[in-house]
C-alpha cells in the first residue's frame, strides 16, 4: 500500500476473512454473490461514498487474496492509493490485528467493519467517527432489543426475564481512537467476539450511538434472501421513468392514553421512569403518526387497516416493526420517503434533551430526514390535563409516474 497523496485520519478495516460456513456457500462469505456482486463489494460502496478520505484495509483470506485486491481496486477507484488488502488469521481478533499493522502514521480514528453487514449505510459510519471525535472514546452503534429476553440454564429452564430496556444488539462498524484499540489489542490475553469487549477488558470507556437496521449481519441463508429483496426493493423503488418524478405528501395523527403499569417508548426510544402509553403494541404515538403519514401519501391506507389492532404478533411491538414494514410496503408500491416531520403534543416526557437521538433513530429507519418536535397546549384538554400524548406527521414522498411492478395501486 503506498502513501495516498492526502494524508487520511480515518482508518476502515474491513474483515472480509471468515468462512461463513452457516451461509452454506463454497466460497467465502465475503465473496458470495449479492446481486450480482459479491458481499464484500457491496460493503465498500458506503466507505467509499464517505465525504472524507479513509485509509481502507480490507482483511481477507489467503485463498482469496487476489479476488480481493481486484475487488477493492474496482471499488476504490481513483483512491485506490489508499486502500491495501491484508491475510487473516485464524480469529476474527487476529484477522483485525493483521488490519492495525497496516495502519498509515497519519491514523487518528480506526473502524473496524464486518463486510457481512454490507448493506450498512453511509451515515452510520459518519455518526460513529464524528461521535469518537466529540466524545474521545470508543464508539458503537446499537438497537433497541425489542423481543422479550430470557435468562434460561443448562437444560433451558427459564430462569428470570431480562429487561430489555438495558440491552443493545450492537451493529459494526465500531469505532476508536487508533492509540486504545492498538494498545488493547497488544494487551490481549483472550479472544473476544467484539473490539467493544476488548476494549473494556483492557479497562476503556465505549458508548452505544443510534444503529441502523440495513447494518444487519448475512450470517445465514435467510439473512442473504432479505438482503437480496432489499436490494431488489430499492432498485424497484428508484427506477426512473420517462417523465419527472412526483411528490406526494401525507398527514398522520395518532393519540393513547397514559397508563402508570407500561413502560414508556416514545419516538422509538425508552423513557426510564415515565408513565407508559395504554395500546396493544407499545403505544408510540410518534411512530405511529409517522406510518400514517407515510401511508397517507402513498394512498395505502392508514395504519390500524394495514397492521390491525388485534395481531397477537404486535403484542407490545416497538417502532421499528411499524416503520420497516411500512417503508416496504412504499417501496414495494414505488414510493421512497424524502422528509418525515412529526409534531408530539404533551406535558410529558422532557422531549428536548433526546430531540437528537429520536430524530437519528427514526431517520435510520425510514431511510430520510425525520425532525421531531415537542409542544404542549397550555393545559387545555386532554393531553393539557397530563392523561395522554398527541402526534401530528406529515410526510413527503417521491414515486415514479410508473409504478414498480407489483405496485400496490
Amino acid at each position: 500500500m503506498t502513501a495516498p497523496r492526502t494524508a487520511p485520519r480515518v482508518a476502515i478495516i474491513v474483515v472480509a476473512a471468515g468462512s461463513g460456513t452457516r451461509l452454506g456457500e463454497p466460497v467465502p462469505k465475503a465473496f458470495v454473490d449479492l446481486d450480482g456482486r459479491s458481499i464484500l463489494s457491496r460493503s465498500l460502496d458506503p466507505i467509499f461514498g464517505l465525504a472524507d478520505p479513509a485509509q481502507v484495509v480490507v482483511v481477507a483470506p489467503s485463498s482469496h487474496l487476489q479476488q480481493a485486491r481486484d475487488i477493492v481496486e474496482q471499488s476504490a477507484g481513483a483512491a485506490s492509493d489508499a486502500c491495501g488488502v491484508v491475510v487473516g488469521g485464524d480469529s476474527r481478533q487476529s484477522s483485525v490485528a493483521s488490519g492495525l499493522a497496516a495502519l498509515l502514521p497519519s491514523i487518528e480514528i480506526v473502524l473496524v467493519h464486518d463486510a457481512a453487514r454490507a448493506l450498512a449505510p453511509g451515515s452510520l459510519f459518519e455518526r460513529v467517527v464524528a461521535e469518537v471525535e466529540s466524545a474521545g472514546r470508543g464508539v458503537i452503534p446499537g438497537l433497541a432489543v425489542s423481543d422479550t429476553i430470557k435468562r434460561v440454564d443448562a437444560s433451558a429452564t427459564v430462569l428470570e426475564t431480562v429487561d430489555r430496556a438495558q440491552l443493545s444488539a450492537v451493529q459494526t462498524p465500531q469505532a476508536f481512537p487508533r492509540t486504545e484499540l492498538v494498545a488493547a489489542y497488544a494487551a490481549a490475553d483472550r479472544e473476544f467476539t467484539d473490539d467493544a469487549a476488548l476494549i473494556q477488558h483492557a479497562g476503556g470507556s465505549v458508548a452505544i450511538v443510534a444503529g441502523d437496521p440495513l447494518a444487519f449481519k448475512i450470517t445465514t441463508p435467510w439473512d442473504l434472501r432479505r438482503a437480496q429483496q432489499l436490494l431488489a426493493e430499492t432498485s424497484s423503488a428508484s427506477r426512473p421513468s420517462a417523465s419527472a418524478l412526483a411528490v406526494r405528501t401525507g398527514v398522520g395523527v395518532d393519540a393513547h392514553a397514559l397508563d402508570a403499569d407500561q413502560p414508556l417508548w416514545l419516538a422509538g426510544l425508552f423513557w426510564p421512569g415515565e408513565a407508559g402509553l395504554a395500546g396493544h403494541s407499545d403505544g408510540d404515538a410518534v411512530a405511529h403518526a409517522l406510518c400514517d403519514a407515510l401511508l397517507s401519501a402513498a394512498g395505502l391506507g392508514d395504519i390500524g387497516g394495514i397492521f390491525g389492532v388485534d395481531d397477537p404478533r404486535l403484542d407490545g411491538a416497538h417502532a421499528d416493526v411499524f416503520v420497516l414494514e411500512t417503508v416496504r410496503l412504499l417501496a414495494v408500491a414505488g414510493f421512497a420517503p424524502s422528509n418525515v416531520s412529526v409534531q408530539l403534543v404533551g406535558n410529558r416526557p422532557r422531549f428536548a434533551p433526546r430531540k437528537k437521538e429520536a430524530e437519528e433513530f427514526l431517520s435510520a429507519l425510514v431511510g430520510c430526514p425525520v425532525s421531531v418536535s415537542a409542544t404542549t397546549t397550555d393545559s387545555l384538554g386532554f393531553t393539557g390535563r397530563g392523561e395522554g400524548v398527541a402526534a401530528i406527521a406529515t410526510a413527503l414522498i417521491a414515486s415514479a409516474t410508473q409504478p414498480a411492478a407489483g405496485a400496490v395501486t
